[in-house]
């Protein structure tokens, strides 16, 4: 899937800091530019989707390099929400540089109950604002 594909997008500056001793941007970093989009998706905006006393976690992430990412330069990152559970979702990502795949991510977050860490079921607004980044026939994979 190429990126205008994804109905969300975003866009993070590779810094020189990102870089390696090797001049490509560091594996570690991905993940940083991975969590740009699925921070802004769930907490960007005047609103917040997790529910009061509530916070989304990380449960699993799973990372494909593709190629690598260098400095100067943008790197842009597609997301797709291609499962909603009872509390969790799954996110389906992939980063480009100049048009080039260089990353796929699959990722699960749940919300959790800010205190008990248990998991706290997506509410119906919740749920609403997801299900518009979903896109129906696309399976886990596909992206």
């Amino acid at each position: 899937m190429e990126l205008s594909n994804y109905p969300y997008r975003t866009t993070d500056k590779v810094r020189f800091s990102d870089t390696d001793k090797f001049g490509h941007v560091s594996n570690a970093v991905f993940g940083v530019y991975l969590e740009t989009g699925r921070g802004e998706v769930l907490h960007g905006g005047a609103d917040d989707l997790a529910d009061p006393g509530c916070q989304f976690v990380l449960a699993r992430t799973e990372v494909d390099y593709r190629a690598q990412l260098f400095w100067p330069g943008e790197v842009e990152s597609g997301l797709l929400i291609t499962k909603l559970g009872n509390s969790s979702m799954t996110v389906e990502q992939r980063l480009f540089q100049e048009g080039r795949l260089c990353a796929e991510a699959v990722s699960v977050m749940v919300q959790v109950d800010a205190e008990t860490g248990k998991p706290h079921p997506l509410s119906d607004r919740a749920r609403a604002r997801l299900a518009d980044l979903m896109r129906s026939g696309v399976a886990p994979g596909d992206c």
